[in-house]
């Protein structure tokens, strides 16, 4: 999959494709249903899919302290759209000028001159240009002048309810991790590369492999039984993880701190992905390091526990 990082890196060859247009926060059944429309129309026109992305995301942009946390990071998002299938991602930097925007210029500079779109992909909710101002009817409208087609899916409903992004947060803010992994047609996972910490695991008897979390995570902090994937074991090895702030040691950054069972290992710089299968408690504050070294191993006995009885471990 090629990434495109804005649009004075569009080259004469990214002209002609097919587009969807959007956030694809957790790639959810919703945003597949889009995926599988677009890899479709990619098919019948014999052109490239190409997907559409902001960063920061307009409500991180606009509101900051209010925008909704992230199911997935931008490296899990890439790593997820690749999987699809997606030939092309156009990553565009939300700023004040992407901001201003209008909806007809939108259109006008971006899907017709910038990618020169044959068929555009968005869900029957769609909204874009300045203050919102443009819709499906003006996308509509606009292709039927430009040359290019409206597509969709329509929404796609689970249990009565529309499967969203606020849908799939909801559930991984209780946390149901069940309910979220009906929506997103999956087990949740976590992408990062691991990074080096301050080694107080491996000092406690139970070293970690150290994802941070650069956005405000939808998953509720607390200690949770996981797999961990990474190119050396693309079957997956159990663990257990903490995903927080460190409450004992005095430490605000949110990291997922993950003890794969049968350690320790050299992965400092691997990238990895964190499946999330139960949740076991949230997370505490402990008045000694003894007393948090004696909690890590019960959680840590507890999640081997869990994998023995699942048929997992």
């Amino acid at each position: 999959m090629e990434l495109i990082r804005g649009l004075h890196n569009l080259a004469p060859r990214h002209r002609g494709c097919v587009v969807s247009i959007g956030n694809f926060d957790g790639l959810h059944l919703g945003h597949q249903a889009l995926i599988s429309r677009l890899l479709a129309l990619s098919q019948q026109y014999g052109l490239p899919s190409t997907v559409m992305v902001f960063e920061p995301t307009p409500r991180e942009f606009f509101t900051p302290d209010s925008a909704p946390p992230r199911i997935s990071g931008f490296r899990g998002k890439m790593r997820l759209l690749q999987r699809a299938g997606v030939d092309r991602v156009l990553l565009l930097r939300f700023d004040q000028r992407l901001a201003n925007l209008d909806a007809v210029d939108f259109v006008q500079r971006i899907v017709v001159d910038g990618l020169g779109a044959r068929a555009v992909v968005v869900g029957d909710d769609f909204r874009f240009g300045h203050k919102r101002g443009g819709d499906v009817a003006l996308l509509q409208r606009m292709g039927a002048q430009a040359g290019f087609s409206v597509d969709g899916p329509g929404c796609v409903m689970l249990d009565g309810l529309r499967c969203s992004s606020t849908a799939v947060r909801e559930a991984l803010a209780l946390p149901d991790l069940a309910r979220a992994d009906q929506l997103l047609g999956r087990r949740y996972r976590v992408f990062g590369r691991v990074r080096r910490g301050l080694q107080l695991g491996r000092q406690l008897g139970m070293p970690t492999a150290n994802l941070m979390m650069r956005h405000n995570p939808a998953l509720a902090h607390g200690i949770y039984a996981v797999k961990a994937y990474w190119p050396e074991r693309p079957q997956g090895a159990p663990g257990v993880a903490s995903l927080g702030v460190r409450p004992t040691l005095g430490i605000t950054a949110c990291l997922l701190e993950t003890h794969i069972f049968g350690g320790p290992l050299a992965l400092y710089g691997v990238e990895m992905e964190i499946e999330l299968w139960r949740y076991q408690r949230p997370q505490l504050r402990f008045d000694s390091l003894d007393a948090l070294a004696a909690q890590m191993q019960a959680d840590g006995e507890q999640a081997k526990s869990f994998f023995e009885q699942s048929g997992q471990g």
